[in-house]
């Protein structure tokens, strides 16, 4: 099984970067699928990965590549769709993490229960 997902559709949404005061800094864009039952599916991008939706603004379309996080706090447990690549669905330039990070690095970090960011 991958652990690359994807998404296609509309931006309708980009949030603030937030920062923690573990450092750890997050931002929330959410894409609008298209088809019979679409759906408005939130990701974030987290860490050095903030900056990769500069290039887009609401309304754009493109495909986000992302990977599954689950995490425990205070008995629950939470599921993050962590964005590490957005491109365009016409061929557009896509905006990557720098060369150094991988698809793995997101979301990665090891934040205690006390520093999680939900």
């Amino acid at each position: 099984m991958s652990d690359d997902y994807i998404v296609e559709g509309q931006i309708i949404d980009i949030g603030e970067v937030q920062s923690f005061d573990s450092g750890f800094t997050k931002l929330q864009f959410v894409v609008k699928t298209d088809g019979d039952y679409p759906q408005e599916i939130a990701l974030n991008l987290v860490k050095d990965r903030t900056n990769l939706i500069d290039r887009h603004e609401l309304g754009d379309r493109v495909i986000a590549h992302f990977n599954l996080r689950g995490n425990p706090y205070n008995g629950r447990w939470f599921v993050d769709l962590n964005c590490w690549r957005i491109e365009s669905p016409d061929g557009g330039a896509a905006t990557d993490a720098p060369p150094d990070m991988t698809p793995e690095d997101v979301g990665g970090g090891t934040e205690t229960a006390d520093d999680l960011p939900f």
